[in-house]
């Protein structure tokens, strides 16, 4: 089969999938029917930028990294620095900051801009929200008994997390990790190589001690008079921006519970400000937006060559492009979703027939619960997001509690204290696939999340002091969802130590995929971005 008629073949398959099929006669928006679509006009005045034409990769590229997330990220700048053309493909828009500006939607009241092509949404809050279908920041996946909570834009899960970035006890570490990465190495090399780049750091006194952030003092004192020491948090903000805010420098974000669905401001530090920039700079790196890739599969009588089948989109969803590119190295780093059903798809469909039994396996929620117990000071505040201090609990299985903000809710403090919960705990679902339609699905234990969630509970419990007293219609503890999702291409199983996967050639997987689960009661994006750092260095260093 030559070579041309392949990649044909791969777009054919693409369509038995479900998708549009590359190089056949599909109907799809042309660029100028986008450009004058009536459905979204408020969101073509508040952010144009994102309606802009968007580029197109060359057929051929020497490696491709799927997903512009934390892995991703490390990965393209690492390889453009070594002197290797890469492309970045990115499903989601890339957004823009500006002080000013309406860029992201708010959490509390979200439109469009909030969810990657969805209509309702239902958070933590329990409060169900309608809006209009758009290609915003956030995709919710449901899942029989959870949902999964992923990014959609460039720069990945950087834009839409709460900024911490914490580093793991060495034997929490090594009770998940099991001895195939080293926690010494990763602690003296890669971990500090991360923090220096992110420019980590704590909350600064005088933004902990303003109006917005009385409910993480509120905090701190009902865990002391709990008992408890309270830890200071490493997160990625930009307190510059914090002070902005609080001097009426800058429209409010941060400072008024919005990172959920993005700052505006540029309050976070993300990736788009670090790595993809550098990457970039280099001359060598291009991050392609608008590109979600399909399926993959290696070219046959190319041995380590693959085929990528790309599916082009406008924000509003419209189809403006298919095409399949072709690359000497694959690197996945799509998410633990997006990288595990690329995998899983491409096994049951006999695209990456040489894939082992532990594609798919070892999902895990990294243990996450979200906690409420009542705010006990009559000082109000506005609600700001970034998280101040944790506590760790080993009286049981290992638990941490993060001092959060009320995600959706109004910015003032409305008589609640908020939690992130995540314990340390070995529930862990799978991916698979039916070869028929190509559709991933993940099956979670029925029930998977009981122990965990009674776990975080017991320990938010000693703060509230009149126990399962305070229920607020249910809202005081919640591990339906996971904006953590780890796992479905385990290292040291689907791949070797270094996140090559195993039975192929040039194929990597460089993000939370890769991760068994869990990081050891600590957000994992620190994690996720130091074994990205890890293992490219050791990919670059032996030659693939």
């Amino acid at each position: 089969m030559d070579r041309r008629r392949f990649i044909q073949g791969v777009g054919a398959a693409a369509a038995t999938l479900g998708f549009a099929s590359v190089g056949a006669a599909i109907s799809v928006a042309r660029a100028d029917d986008f450009d004058q679509s009536p459905k979204t006009p408020e969101y073509r005045t508040l952010v144009p930028e994102i309606f802009e034409p968007l580029p197109d990769p060359a057929d051929h590229v020497r490696a491709i990294v799927v997903g512009s997330g934390f892995g991703a990220s490390v990965t393209a700048l690492r390889l453009a620095q070594s002197g290797m053309d890469v492309a970045v493909l990115e499903r989601g828009s890339r957004w823009p900051n500006d002080p000013w500006r309406n860029i992201f939607t708010v959490d509390t009241v979200p439109d469009g801009r909030g969810f990657w092509h969805r209509t309702t949404f239902t958070g933590v809050n329990r409060i169900p929200l309608a809006f209009d279908p758009f290609g915003g920041v956030l995709d919710v996946c449901n899942y029989p008994g959870i949902d999964v909570w992923r990014a959609a834009c460039v720069g990945g899960g950087s834009v839409v997390f709460t900024g911490v970035m914490i580093e793991p006890e060495q034997r929490f570490f090594e009770h998940v990790f099991r001895g195939v990465v080293d926690y010494r190495e990763m602690h003296d090399v890669y971990y500090p190589r991360v923090r220096k780049m992110l420019r980590l750091s704590q909350i600064p006194d005088d933004i902990y001690n303003s109006s917005a952030f009385v409910h993480s003092r509120a905090w701190d004192e009902q865990v002391r008079a709990a008992g408890y020491t309270p830890q200071p948090i490493d997160g990625i903000w930009r307190w510059d921006v914090i002070r902005d805010e609080l001097a009426g420098r800058s429209k409010a974000s941060a400072t008024v519970g919005c990172s959920d669905l993005g700052n505006s401001n540029g309050a976070k530090f993300d990736l788009n400000q670090n790595y993809l920039l550098g990457a970039e700079d280099t001359g060598r790196a291009r991050i392609y937006p608008g590109h979600r890739v399909d399926t993959i599969a290696e070219e046959p009588g190319a041995p380590g060559r693959y085929a990528v089948a790309v599916t082009k989109l406008a924000p509003t969803g419209e189809v403006l492009r298919t095409r399949t590119l072709t690359c000497d190295m694959l690197f996945l780093a799509a998410g633990s979703l997006g990288t595990s059903e690329l995998l899983v798809r491409a096994r049951a469909t006999g695209a990456l027939p040489n894939l082992n039994e532990y594609i798919g396996e070892g999902w895990g929620s990294n243990g996450d619960v979200a906690l409420a117990r009542p705010l006990t000071v009559l000082d109000v505040g506005t609600q700001g997001a970034p998280s101040a201090s944790r506590i760790l609990d080993e009286a049981g299985a290992p638990v941490t509690l993060e001092s959060w903000f009320i995600p959706g809710t109004t910015p003032f403090d409305i008589g609640l204290l908020g939690s992130l919960g995540i314990v340390l705990d070995d529930t862990r679902g799978r991916f698979v696939c039916d070869p028929a339609d190509g559709r991933v699905d993940l099956l979670w234990p029925t029930g998977g999340a009981a122990g965990y969630l009674a776990r975080a509970r017991e320990v938010n419990d000693t703060m509230i002091g009149n126990g399962r007293a305070f229920t607020l219609s249910g809202l005081d503890a919640d591990a339906s969802f996971t904006a953590h999702p780890l796992g479905g291409a385990v290292i040291g199983r689907a791949t070797d130590a270094y996140g090559r996967v195993r039975g192929y050639r040039n194929l990597y997987v460089m993000d939370g995929a890769a991760v068994p689960g869990s990081t050891g009661t600590v957000n994992p994006a620190l994690t996720i971005s130091a074994l990205a750092e890890r293992n490219i260095e050791q990919i670059i260093r032996s030659g693939g």
